[in-house]
């Protein structure tokens, strides 16, 4: 393991030793700007965030107004387009202040992510409504079905719970831990929403601080400065947003995932391989995890019999953890299943998904099944994924082991159709501890943040149906085009003309000081 190099996203600094320079120069200043940014989302959620329709909150003068008023609902869009991007700049902003990515960084990064989280965990559920979800899946257990065979339709007045039509008749696509949640998180509110959200905020919250704990162990393994990768990490706006301001079970998934990576990483496989099946009974898709487990586990310089042998170890081990946990509450494996779940089919802005878009469109105009040869489309790309992972489990340097599972999750999230922002960001730690560079890595990180968040913004607003004219959704659709316009110009002045961060969005002849494990 090499030492990590003290550095920034946009210079590095020489520290004399004995130097009275701080390593942070006023790290106040943006922490305090990130902390007005999320408190403006968390105004503005009251507008536009998702509420359960039995919700109390609903009868509150002020929620009235900011979402049965045409001027409330506006105020709220413009608040949350604000804020969100405030907190992309703070973030920005804060990386800029860092001298050396030192102690000092590293105290400076905690207290962005107390200060941007707090008011979060206080938001109603904004850019998903999957949370509401939990709860359906949730009351399904306690109310004896199994979820894994029955959608929430199967519960009376299901449509009360707040959760997105797709789950009417969808089965569960997540392990037997995340079911144990939650199902204990509704019995112990008795179904009341904004307790229950409250609760889950607090599993993802675990997850975020597992993350927090374990990004710095592991950037240490690869000879990555730990606080930079912090930094990039957690508090990444994209992190926090989706993470704590959405809910989203992929906290803990990401979280359990690192610190079975570091237990693996540092010869205590059993314990990696504990905590890794346990995400993958989160969500299976770290599932991805298990075969690079197998090749730390086998060593350096093992030969493929070593190999083989271990693979079979780890996933013998893992199959009987998941084995002994669906006996518990013996609904088995029935997430495979689960993982067919309806959604999105695809999405314009992933790769492949565009792909298949242009193809099903030009297919259309010639008069071909168009959205066959997309579904075509979108095979290849799946199976291109497969192939990505397998070269990457077989081919490739040890000491780059942990760099070749990033690849393969990478190529897994990439080359799907359909890719939503927390899917990235279950991308950022992992190429955060294994190094991401001070040239176009580090613009390129940038760049997705601000889209992603742009998008997030803009994509999922809930605005009442009354407030809507003749013409059928109208009123979503300039609720979403005012918020995309907002955070685009926004966006924009971060990139062209914003004094202080649009060089970070330029290319720079600064040497590059931070080579990673690649």
């Amino acid at each position: 393991m090499t030492a990590p190099v003290p550095a920034t996203g946009e210079r590095a600094a020489i520290v004399i030793p004995g130097s009275a320079a701080a390593e942070v120069d006023n790290a106040r200043s943006p922490i305090l700007a990130g902390f007005l940014g999320s408190v403006l989302m968390m105004i503005g959620s009251l507008g536009v965030g998702w509420l359960a329709p039995v919700s109390e909150l609903r009868r509150m003068p002020v929620f009235i107004w900011m979402r049965t008023e045409a001027v409330g609902v506006a105020l709220a869009i413009v608040l949350l387009a604000v804020g969100g991007m405030l907190l992309v700049r703070s973030w920005l902003r804060l990386g800029q202040r860092v001298r050396v990515w030192g102690p000092q960084a590293r105290t400076a990064t905690l207290q962005a992510v107390a200060a941007w989280g707090l008011p979060m965990m206080f938001t109603v559920p904004l850019f998903s409504r999957d949370v509401y979800a939990y709860i359906g899946q949730g009351r399904l257990m306690v109310e004896g079905f199994n979820p894994y065979e029955n959608g929430i339709s199967a519960l009376s007045n299901y449509f009360q719970l707040g959760a997105d039509k797709m789950w009417t008749e969808a089965p569960v696509p997540y392990g037997q831990l995340f079911l144990w949640i939650e199902q204990f998180v509704v019995w112990s509110t008795n179904v009341h929403p904004e307790a229950s959200v409250m609760l889950f905020r607090l599993v993802a919250l675990a997850g975020v601080v597992l993350c927090v704990i374990y990004v710095p162990k592991l950037a240490e393994l690869h000879g990555v400065n730990p606080h930079r990768a912090l930094w990039l990490t957690a508090a990444n706006p994209l992190f926090l947003t989706n993470f704590i301001a959405s809910v989203h079970n992929d906290a803990l998934m990401i979280g359990l995932a690192l610190a079975g990576l570091y237990y693996s990483a540092t010869r205590r496989p059993v314990l990696g391989i504990f905590l890794v099946t346990l995400s993958i009974a989160v969500k299976p898709i770290t599932i991805v995890f298990l075969p690079f487990i197998g090749l730390l586990w086998a060593g350096k310089n093992a030969g493929w019999s070593r190999k083989l042998v271990f693979w079979t170890l780890t996933a013998g081990l893992s199959l009987a953890i998941l084995y002994g946990l669906s006996l518990v509450n013996g609904f088995g494996f029935g997430w495979i299943n689960g993982l067919s779940a309806p959604g999105s089919i695809f999405i314009w802005y992933a790769p492949v998904g565009l792909v298949g878009l242009v193809v099903a469109t030009i297919s259309n105009a010639f008069g071909l099944d168009g959205w066959t040869l997309a579904d075509w489309v979108f095979d290849a790309g799946k199976l291109l994924a497969v192939g990505i992972v397998a070269l990457q489990i077989f081919k490739g340097d040890h000491d780059r082991l942990m760099r070749r599972l990033t690849l393969a999750f990478a190529a897994v999230v990439v080359l799907a159709p359909m890719i939503q922002s927390w899917y990235v960001v279950w991308l950022i730690p992992l190429f955060a501890v294994t190094g991401i560079r001070n040239d176009w890595q580090v613009k390129a990180l940038y760049f997705i943040v601000s889209f992603f968040m742009i998008y997030a913004i803009s994509d999922q607003l809930e605005v009442f149906p009354y407030l809507q004219t003749e013409d059928l959704g109208l009123a979503l659709v300039l609720a979403r085009v005012a918020a995309a316009v907002t955070g685009l110009l926004f966006g924009l002045y971060l990139i062209f003309w914003d004094p202080r961060t649009r060089s970070l969005f330029r290319k720079t002849h600064d040497p590059v000081v931070e080579r990673p494990v690649l």
